[in-house]
């Protein structure tokens, strides 16, 4: 048995509470005045990148401009481990007995697939004792659209087991039809979990 597992963050392995929601309202309410600018985002599947640049359409009018991402995220990230410090996060019903089945198995390999930026999933899981499980990933800091995230998982996973992995060797797990645009769109398997919530502000 050769498999490598692609886990979602966000609604399919935890929930946050909404700690990266009010992380990020914290930074455009410092860096640009506004009040409650996720309020009116639909986070679910999608990337970081797309996040901001979804806040900046909708409330700024404009695109972001060269680094004004990247100095975003490096204030967010320490707002995110604050508000996780603060905030009861929740493991999705099964997910320690789910891997460690899979972890079980010879030849499995866990990884992440993740619109989250590689800190901010470090912080989410570590929140969760839970990122030690995990041995490579695609990460929103590699690529803004969700399929390039998984493209990069699917190559780290490659890596990581050191001998060729086929398409039909790789099962990415999540929660929005963002994930399984995404598995389809790299050419491999899918396993959805019935866990989305429409307009979830868990990212």
């Amino acid at each position: 048995m050769r498999v490598i597992y692609l886990f979602d963050v966000d609604g399919t392995l935890l929930l946050s509470g909404g700690a990266g929601s009010r992380a990020l309202d914290r930074v455009f309410a410092s860096r640009y005045g506004l009040v409650r600018a996720m309020a009116a985002i639909d986070l679910g599947g999608m990337t970081e990148p797309q996040i901001l640049g979804e806040v900046f359409a909708q409330h700024l009018r404009r695109a972001p401009e060269l680094g004004e991402l990247d100095a975003i995220i490096a204030a967010y990230l320490p707002l995110l481990a604050d508000e996780l410090a603060r905030t009861r996060l929740r493991v999705m019903p099964w997910v320690g007995e789910a891997l460690d089945w899979l972890e079980g198995h010879p030849g499995v390999h866990l990884g992440l697939a993740t619109g989250n930026v590689r800190a901010g999933a470090q912080a989410k899981l570590e929140r969760a004792a839970l990122w030690h499980r995990f041995a490579f990933g695609g990460f929103g800091c590699d690529a803004a659209v969700r399929a390039d995230v998984v493209d990069a998982g699917i190559a780290r996973g490659r890596a990581h087991a050191g001998e060729p992995v086929g398409p039909d060797e790789v099962v990415v797990v999540g929660d929005t039809v963002h994930d399984i645009t995404a598995a389809r769109a790299c050419g491999v398997r899918v396993l959805a979990v019935a866990t989305a919530v429409s307009g979830r502000a868990s990212a």
